[in-house]
């Protein structure tokens, strides 16, 4: 999957930003202000960092080889995936959506609902 491609599926999400906290090289995705996605994307090819159940991390990284422990993350909730093309496009968008949705369970109550309402 392509760089343009992995941003527009981020961006479409509900309250969803795009940040560079950690210099010009890792795109940071963050729902409500929380991080829930990292793309490396100088490297070749791209690796994208996205936070999951530890559970599903370890049956992940299990699954796929291109799934390692997140880099420079919480080797528990993180896992850092290679983009080499082993992982089907649908796969990672699953995994994405997962990430997403890990986050927005974590925010308080009100946020929550107000995300989930639209507003």
């Amino acid at each position: 999957m392509e760089l343009d491609a992995l941003r527009a599926y981020h961006m479409q999400k509900k309250r969803v930003t795009e940040e560079l906290p950690f210099g010009p090289e890792t795109l940071v995705f963050k729902v409500a202000g929380k991080m829930f996605a990292l793309i490396a994307w100088q490297y070749s090819p791209l690796r994208i960092s996205l936070k999951c159940d530890p559970d599903d991390a370890l049956a992940l990284r299990d699954m796929y080889p291109a799934v390692q422990p997140g880099y420079y993350l919480n080797k528990t909730h993180w896992n850092t995936i290679t983009l080499d093309g082993t992982i089907p496009d649908a796969e990672l968008l699953t995994m994405i959506d997962n990430s997403y949705r890990f986050v927005v369970k974590s925010l308080k109550k009100a946020e929550r609902e107000a995300l989930l309402a639209g507003t």
